[in-house]
């Protein structure tokens, strides 16, 4: 693997959710440890896994993995995180300050950009605190979602950025409060990053065409904020010989092996690995060390496959339909389809003759990939964080700048300058477009799991501040209430047939429920076998889905639609309609 070959001391795995960033993390970690060195394995992802891929509980602290001599692991939990960083700001005020003030500073302190700079506060401990990690050789992290671990590497330049141009307003003092205390340690942090003796970027990515593109946006953003080194990872190429006398094994090779020879200029010179897709599931021990084993394969082919059989997307899409207008919404862990499946059920919709608006909040949007036609009935459209930062921005400042002076313009200004700011200003996007379901259909593919619970997290905390402010008995209706009223809204899970995903929308799920959201179904994604293959390695694949369907529906979904694995990429109309119109029988 040359992004092993003389390792520096820290580690960074990005990419697009769901290429395989844990799994390769993982495997990492366990390979260098067994060169006898000692070994940190961290996840910043609020999705985070790794846990389960060990088999062990870690949580928030440096935990030794048994199994492995020489390697520790921590999960870094944003809400833990938030937790601590509120009682950090809030405890030296409270008893001091009225009551109601100290519930207004917590108030202020509840949404999700106070999460994020909670978590990156600990991520930027372990790049500087010399006590903390100066017994580790190497620190490897598991970062989050491409648009997630963008910003999330972004964060040192923009709060150090807002630090030095002045506090902001109120919303903005308890941040700071907790931010100024270590200014010294986001400048480190950043030198840390760009030093190429001291940090290995390794940007991962899957043989197809909009994942490598969506990776080498992430390369020219990292390379943008100064970490140009970078190495490329393509994980999961399906061996070429897998491809006689199988045409979905055929057609996957083929797209595969375009994909990567059409990949753009600026991933072309970087070093570069590539790792075969495996027949088993990376979970345990023995997975992740065959993950970097080309010739590793213990697996015996089944005689015969389960006669499958599963219900249709189809099926989801008429009953949807039935209700002549609402809000639709795919949540999942980032690279199970979501923004492919928003858009078949988008145009499965419109070609009803219903009145239907797709659209997406995902900070990498994938929809002009998916849709390429045009069609009666359906108006596509994105929340782009940077346009709504900005509008909302120009909104203000016509607004409440409208009357101030120069001095005092200049003030708000540099306020709006905030990252709090996008949060403000996509929330406001949100929820206009969800007004629009009481008389259309609105199908949304939101982000990848983290950051939807962060997007939600940050509708709740709207939700609290509406609720606090209107009189007793006088009725209002807040983005939270809606998401809340099965009547109105409809929650599609959507993972693919593989224990990490399914253990990931099975805790989405968990996490939607306490927030008073029922998911309404689940949909099972690129099933190998709703597609009865004929190649070896695709039907040990096949064969390894079956408990995952059996746990999604005993266990998990109250209803539930497979949707098979395609010979062609589902790009364009035709193609999207197939995905509502085939059956897995």
């Amino acid at each position: 693997m040359k992004f092993l070959d003389q390792a520096p001391r820290y580690l960074f795995f990005t990419g697009k959710g769901g290429v395989g960033k844990t799994s390769i993390a993982c495997a990492t970690a366990i390979c260098l440890a067994e060169r006898g060195r000692r070994v940190l394995l961290v996840s910043t992802d609020p999705a985070s896994n790794v846990g389960q891929v060990f088999g062990i509980e870690i949580g928030n602290r440096i935990l030794d993995i048994p199994v492995v001599p020489g390697l520790a692991a921590l999960e870094i939990d944003p809400q833990a995180a938030a937790q601590a960083y509120r009682d950090r700001i809030v405890g030296p005020v409270r008893g001091v300050l009225p009551e109601a003030v100290v519930r207004g500073i917590e108030e202020q302190l509840s949404g999700a950009c106070t999460t994020e700079i909670a978590a990156f506060d600990e991520f930027t401990g372990l790049l500087t605190n010399s006590a903390q990690t100066a017994g580790f050789d190497h620190i490897v992290f598991d970062t989050a979602p491409t648009g997630h671990t963008i910003r999330l590497l972004q964060l040192p330049g923009a709060w150090s950025g807002f630090l030095d141009a002045g506090k902001g307003d109120a919303s903005c003092l308890g941040p700071l409060a907790g931010l100024e205390k270590q200014r010294t340690q986001y400048k480190a942090a950043v030198d840390a990053l760009a030093d190429t003796a001291r940090t290995r970027l390794v940007l991962v990515a899957r043989a197809q065409a909009a994942t490598l593109r969506e990776v080498a946006r992430t390369h020219d953003e990292l390379a943008s904020i100064g970490l140009g080194r970078q190495y490329l990872v393509i994980n999961g190429v399906l061996p070429v010989s897998e491809a006689a006398q199988d045409p979905l094994a055929q057609a996957i090779v083929t797209r595969e092996s375009q994909a990567i020879a059409a990949m753009p200029e600026a991933l072309r010179t970087l070093p570069r690995d590539t790792l075969a897709l495996k027949p088993f599931n990376l979970v345990g021990l023995p997975a992740l060390r065959a993950l970097f084993e080309s010739d590793k394969d213990d697996a015996v082919e089944p005689d015969t496959l389960t006669d499958f059989q599963a219900p249709a997307l189809s099926g989801l899409v008429d009953a949807i339909a039935a209700d002549g207008h609402g809000l639709v919404m795919l949540m999942g862990k980032g690279g199970v389809g979501k923004t492919t499946l928003a858009a078949a059920i988008a145009v499965s919709l419109a070609r009803r003759g219903l009145p239907v608006h797709l659209t997406t909040s995902d900070p990498a949007a994938h929809l002009e990939d998916a849709l390429t036609g045009a069609l009666d009935n359906l108006t596509v459209s994105r929340i782009d964080p940077h346009v709504e930062t900005e509008r909302y921005r120009r909104q203000v400042l016509e607004t409440k700048g409208a009357q101030l002076d120069e001095a005092g313009r200049a003030l708000l200004e540099e306020d709006l300058r905030s990252p709090c700011t996008e949060e403000i200003a996509v929330f406001q996007a949100f929820s206009r477009v969800i007004r629009e379901a009481g008389r259309k259909f609105v199908v949304m593919d939101t982000a990848p799991t983290g950051h939807t619970l962060l997007l939600l997290d940050a509708t709740g905390a709207y939700h609290r501040e509406v609720s606090r402010q209107m009189a007793a008995g006088q009725h209002f209706t807040t983005p939270m209430m809606q998401l809340q009223d099965p009547k109105q809204t409809k929650v599609l899970v959507v993972t693919l047939a593989e224990t990490t995903p399914v253990l990931e929308a099975a805790n989405l799920q968990a996490d939607l429920r306490r927030a008073g959201i029922e998911p309404w179904a689940w949909v099972i994604n690129n099933s190998v076998a709703a597609a009865h293959p004929h190649s070896r390695l695709l039907r040990l694949r096949a064969h390894n889905e079956s408990r995952e369907f059996a746990a999604v529906a005993q266990k998990h979904a109250t209803r539930y639609a497979v949707v098979p694995l395609s010979q062609d990429e589902p790009i364009g109309v035709e193609r999207l309609q197939a995905l509502t119109d085939s059956t897995t029988s």
